[in-house]
C-alpha cells in the first residue's frame, strides 16, 4: 500500500505503537545477524561524541560483536568518523558518506556561519577558507592546533583556531584513525573525504538525493513527524519534502494529533508484543531521533537523560521505554557497570539487566579480571 486510501481518516498511533515500530527498526526486539558496516547503515550511523558509545550502541543491537569488528571497519575506511547530521560526530559507513553528506552540505554551511567560530571571519567569505584548509589537508592528515597553524600562513591576524574550527564543521572532512576507535580520547587528525575515500563531496546535492535520505530516516525511525525530521537532520523546510513525497508514504496521527509519515511496508509490530530489557550507550540514537521523544522517554525522567552541559545518559529500557541509567567504571584490574533504575525491579527485569550488563562487561571489559554489576538505590528523577 503505498498510501492510505483516499478519503480515509488517518489511524491514530499510540505512543506504545510508536516504541514497538521503532525498537523493531533498531534492532532492539531482537538482536540482528548483520555486519557492523550494515547495522550503521540501517542505523544511518551512530551518534560519535564519544568513541565508546557506538561500540555499545553496536553490541547491543548485534548477535555477534567485539570491539575489533568496529576499529577494523574504521581502520579498513569501511567506516568513517565525521561530522553529519545536525553539525554533530557521527560514525557511517563509506557509502554512507559519499551520498548523505552532500545532502547535508547546505545545513552545515547554516550551522557553521551561525556557530560562534564565525565571528573570526570578520569580513572573510567561508568558501575561500575552506579553500585554504582543504589544500593544508591535502599534503598530510592535520589536528586542530595544526591546522590552525597552516591557515596562519594566510591570515596571521585573526583567530586561526577559530577559523580551523569553520573548516572542520564545513568542509568534507574525516578523523583518521585511531580517532573514534574504542577508549581512544587523543585529539583528532582531520583528512580530506577526497584522500581518504578518493570521493569528492558536492555542496549542491539533488533532490532524489534529499528525498532517498528522508525515505531512510522514515525506514529507521518513523512514523514520524516533519518536526522530527528536522530534528534528526536539521535540514530546511521538512514539512516540504514530506509533503512532495506523501503520495508515496502512510499517513498517520500521534495521539496528540501530530501527522506521522511512514514508509508503506515498514514494520509496525502490535503496541503489547513484548520488549526484552536493553542497555543503550551515552547519545543513542533512539532517544535523540525525534522532536517528541515519548515513544521512547517519558517527559518525567528527561532531566535525568538529558544534562545541560549537552550530554546524553547511557539508558536503560524496560518494557521499550527509559526506565533508569546506567554506568561502567574500569580500573587497571576491574570493571563495574552500574544500573540506577527509576523504579523498583521486578525479579525477572533484575535478573534480565544482569544478565545484559553481564555481557556488555563481556565485550567492553575483557582485558579486566575482575566484573562486577551493581544494583544502585531506586533513583525517581525531579
Amino acid at each position: 500500500m503505498a498510501a492510505n486510501a483516499r478519503g480515509a481518516a488517518p489511524a491514530t498511533l499510540s505512543a506504545r505503537a510508536l516504541n514497538r515500530a521503532l525498537l523493531a527498526r533498531q534492532s532492539l526486539l531482537e538482536r540482528s545477524d548483520e555486519s557492523v558496516v550494515a547495522m550503521a547503515e540501517r542505523l544511518i550511523g551512530l551518534q560519535a561524541q564519544a568513541p565508546n558509545p557506538p561500540y555499545l550502541g553496536l553490541w547491543t543491537r548485534l548477535q555477534r560483536f567485539a570491539l575489533d569488528d568496529l576499529s577494523a571497519a574504521l581502520r579498513e575506511r569501511r567506516i568513517v568518523r565525521a561530522t553529519m547530521m545536525r553539525g554533530t560526530l557521527h560514525l557511517v559507513s563509506a557509502d554512507d558518506y559519499r551520498a548523505l553528506r552532500p545532502v547535508l552540505q547546505p545545513a552545515l554551511r547554516r550551522l557553521s556561519l551561525a556557530s560562534g567560530h564565525a565571528k573570526a571571519l570578520r569580513g572573510l567569505e567561508l568558501e575561500p577558507l575552506r579553500r585554504a584548509g582543504f589544500e593544508a589537508l591535502r599534503a598530510q592528515p592535520l589536528n586542530a592546533a595544526a591546522l590552525a597553524e597552516a591557515l596562519r600562513a594566510h591570515w596571521p591576524d585573526r583567530d586561526c583556531a577559530q577559523l580551523a574550527a569553520l573548516v572542520r564543521s564545513a568542509e568534507p572532512l574525516v578523523h583518521v584513525p585511531p580517532a573514534g576507535e574504542w577508549d581512544w580520547h587523543k585529539p583528532a587528525a582531520f583528512a580530506t573525504a577526497l584522500d581518504w575515500l578518493g570521493a569528492a563531496v558536492a555542496d549542491a546535492p539533488d533532490e532524489a538525493a534529499v528525498d532517498a535520505m528522508v525515505l531512510r530516516y522514515l525506514g529507521a525511525f518513523g512514523p514520524a513527524s516533519a518536526r522530527d525530521l528536522g530534528a534528526w537532520s536539521g535540514l530546511s523546510a521538512p514539512a516540504e519534502r514530506l509533503q512532495r513525497l506523501r503520495p508515496q508514504l502512510r499517513v498517520f496521527r500521534d495521539e496528540h494529533g501530530t501527522e506521522l509519515f511512514d514508509l508503506p511496508d515498514a514494520p509496525l509490530p502490535p503496541a503489547d508484543l513484548p520488549a526484552p530489557p536493553r542497555l543503550l550507550p551515552e547519545f543513542d540514537n533512539v532517544v535523540l531521533a525525534h522532536a517528541r521523544r515519548e515513544r521512547i522517554l517519558d517527559d518525567s525522567v528527561r532531566a535525568a537523560v538529558y544534562t545541560r552541559n549537552g550530554l546524553v545518559a547511557a539508558t536503560v529500557l524496560l518494557d521499550g521505554f527509559v526506565a533508569g541509567v546506567w554506568t561502567l567504571q574500569r580500573d587497571a584490574r576491574s570493571a563495574t557497570l552500574t544500573i540506577s533504575p527509576f523504579r523498583r525491579l521486578a525479579a525477572a527485569e533484575r535478573a534480565a539487566l544482569e544478565a545484559q550488563a553481564a555481557d556488555c562487561l563481556r565485550v567492553a571489559a575483557a582485558d579486566r579480571g575482575k566484573h562486577e554489576v551493581r544494583f544502585a538505590r531506586v533513583h525517581k528523577p525531579a
